[in-house]
Order: structure tokens, then C-alpha cells, then sequence
């Protein structure tokens, strides 16, 4: 576990200043990247669902939906809104992530589901109260630097639980495919994380439901 970790620690502290950065950056960049990560994907899924074909198509049409819908976020509103949507999404994806995998290890305990024996109940609660805790946090740091009126009350805490929960649907949904075409992981390509889709499958889930969401809600 410790080595497992100490990877997973080393490629996030490489990897989330780029991304951010990108993020930040907005427009041709971040489409490119956008893009790269959209073809790794599909090659991702593709070697994982050459054995079973009926996972290919649907596969290749919901991943479209997914990465348009990234996209669509980070550039429908105008240019801070989306910005501040985008993270506020991240943050509660990559909390949700952490929160699950240091207190499923740590805590282990019953398993959550048999589709993906890896989840534990406690995994659970780990990502529910990280992603509050980073979403207060991502709230408080906000407004320091920036005009942002915006306060943790009861819909955002809503928000984030719905987030976190469609977060952990989408990981233990692409769990059960890996298993199904029994690889461990989509890839190899980051150290300690495996492969692109390894890395944001709760994403893939998480941000086609939050654009949906805030297309009708104000935030």
C-alpha cells in the first residue's frame, strides 16, 4: 500500500499543475488537451471492451456525451461562472476519489457492493465528508481572492452529495467492466493510477449530470 501510494502521490503532485494550469488557461489549450485525453480514453476503452462488443458502441457514444459535456461546461457560461463550475466539479470528483481510498484502506470494514469488491462502506463516508470538507474549503479560498458571493448552504451541500454520489456510481460502474473483461486497470500510463480512464471515471459520470444541473439551477 505504502508504494502503491507514494506513486498515486508523486503523479498527482505532477500532474494537477498542468492540469490546472489548463484549466485555467481556457480555450485552444485546454481543448487540445481536452481532446488528448478524449482519444487516450477511447483507446482505453476500446482494448478493455474488445472482448465484449456490446460494451463498444454504447461505450464510444457515452464517452462522446461525457468529454461534450466537459467541454460545454468550461466554456457555455460566461468565462468566470464556468470556471468557478468546473473546479467546484473537480474538487468534489478528485475529494470523492482521495476520500474513498484513504478511508477504505485505512478503515476497510463491509463492502459497499459485490459489482466492485474493492468499495468498502467506509470508502464511502471517506469521499462524502472530503468532498464537503474541499468544497467548504474551495468556497473559502475563492472568495479570498476573488468577488465571489457565494456561501456553503444547503443546496450546495446538496450539489456537492449528488456530485460526490454520481462520482461514486461512475467508478464502481467502470469497475464492473474492467472486471468484466477482467483487467485491473484501463492502462498504465500514470504511475500508481493506471490509465486515463482509471483516473476519471467518476468524472465521466459526474460532469454530463452537473452541466444538466446547473443549466436549471442558479449558482
Amino acid at each position: 500500500m505504502k508504494s502503491e501510494f507514494q506513486k498515486r502521490l508523486i503523479s498527482s503532485i505532477l500532474l494537477i499543475p498542468v492540469c490546472f494550469l489548463l484549466i485555467v488557461e481556457g480555450s485552444i489549450l485546454f481543448n487540445l488537451f481536452l481532446f488528448l485525453c478524449f482519444i487516450l480514453t477511447i483507446l482505453e476503452w476500446n482494448k478493455m471492451s474488445k472482448k465484449k462488443n456490446y460494451l463498444t458502441i454504447s461505450g464510444y457514444v457515452f464517452l462522446s456525451i461525457s468529454f461534450i459535456s466537459v467541454y460545454l461546461l468550461r466554456n457555455f457560461f460566461d468565462e468566470q461562472k464556468s470556471f468557478i463550475l468546473f473546479l467546484f466539479v473537480i474538487v468534489i470528483c478528485i475529494s470523492t476519489d482521495i476520500g474513498g481510498y484513504i478511508f477504505g484502506k485505512i478503515l476497510k470494514g463491509p463492502r459497499l457492493t459485490r459489482i466492485s469488491p474493492n468499495k468498502t462502506i467506509s470508502g464511502m463516508i471517506g469521499s462524502y465528508i472530503l468532498s464537503i470538507i474541499s468544497t467548504i474549503f474551495f468556497i473559502y479560498i475563492y472568495k479570498e481572492f476573488f468577488e465571489l458571493t457565494l456561501h456553503f448552504n444547503i443546496q450546495i451541500f446538496i450539489l456537492t452529495i449528488l456530485i460526490s454520489s454520481i462520482s461514486q456510481i461512475g467508478d464502481i460502474l467502470i469497475s464492473y467492466f474492467k472486471r468484466l473483461s477482467k483487467i485491473k486497470n484501463s492502462g498504465n500510463l500514470i504511475p500508481g493510477h493506471g490509465g486515463i480512464l482509471d483516473r476519471i471515471d467518476g468524472m465521466l459520470f459526474a460532469f454530463p449530470f452537473s452541466f444538466l444541473i446547473f443549466l436549471f439551477i442558479k449558482i
